[in-house]
């Protein structure tokens, strides 16, 4: 009894300090006063400064997240209607060929993906002359691609226990398919919506490796640009960098936690 009442309590604290502790050692040095990111030499906000004093840095980050919302906006409407595709119409010709390839990208390593749709727009440019060379367009497309893989496994788990009856009361009333999607079927999902433009827009933003091989000159991402300074060492302005993403993601955890929390006295009384 004495150990089982132990092990768990323990075995949180490891896990948590595990996975917790670089990033409040991350968030510590973004303090520091020294340059040297491992020496603490006072507590500095002056990195923060440097790092709004950066227009490189900048720069990226509001290209980034430009392509991190057009990206998860066109992969939410391309993997809801695949889900709704394979869920809804369960027999129809090619449906296991569809079905493999939308979940491709979920199994596809980076590299393969991201040399694929580099010779892709390297073909279509020389044939029918576009895109015209690589920027922000290749990037968007390339991360719809693959983002469109998770909403739609996001959007189709939701489908498939959803229930028909509420759809078929809709037309009874005199609702046309189309207003029922649009009236019945999309309000009861869109949990499942907002949570697929997130992961699309999180995986995007996070995007290194494929946006490596469809980005050209002064297309440079946010995770690209703190790839190329960390290869020459660390910079204490990604540090802060860092600990502004990480505050401005709690905060929206915080946030979202309390609307739910609030929600659920509600749905009792309901």
């Amino acid at each position: 009894m004495f150990r089982r009442g132990w092990f768990l309590p323990i075995a949180a604290v490891l896990g948590f300090s595990f996975l917790y502790a670089p990033i409040v050692s991350l968030v510590i040095f973004s303090f520091n006063e020294n340059r040297l990111v491992t020496v603490w030499s006072g507590f500095s906000f002056k990195w923060y400064g440097e790092l709004f004093r950066d227009p490189q840095m900048l720069n990226a980050a509001w290209l980034s997240l430009q392509i991190a919302a057009l990206s998860a906006t066109i992969a939410l409407v391309l993997g809801t209607l695949a889900a709704v595709a394979l869920v809804r119409f369960r027999r129809f010709r090619g449906r296991t060929l569809f079905s493999g390839m939308v979940s491709a990208p979920l199994v596809m390593p980076d590299v393969i993906t991201g040399l694929s749709l580099l010779l892709l727009f390297v073909a279509m440019e020389s044939m029918l002359g576009w895109p015209q060379g690589r920027g922000m367009l290749t990037i968007v497309i390339a991360h719809a691609t693959f983002c469109t893989a998770y909403v739609c496994v996001v959007v189709q788990s939701r489908l498939s226990d959803f229930d028909r009856s509420i759809e078929e009361a809709a037309m009874d009333l005199g609702a046309s398919p189309v207003r029922t999607f649009f009236d019945v079927t999309l309000p009861i999902i869109a949990p499942a919506l907002v949570s697929g433009w997130l992961l699309g827009f999180t995986l995007s933003l996070d995007d290194l490796v494929i946006a490596s091989f469809v980005s050209g000159p002064g297309s440079s991402t946010l995770p690209m640009v703190i790839f190329s300074k960390v290869r020459l060492g660390v910079s204490p302005d990604v540090n802060a960098l860092a600990t502004i993403i990480i505050g401005i993601v709690s905060l929206g955890v915080i946030v979202a936690t309390i609307i739910q929390l609030r929600s659920r006295p509600k749905k009792a009384r309901g």
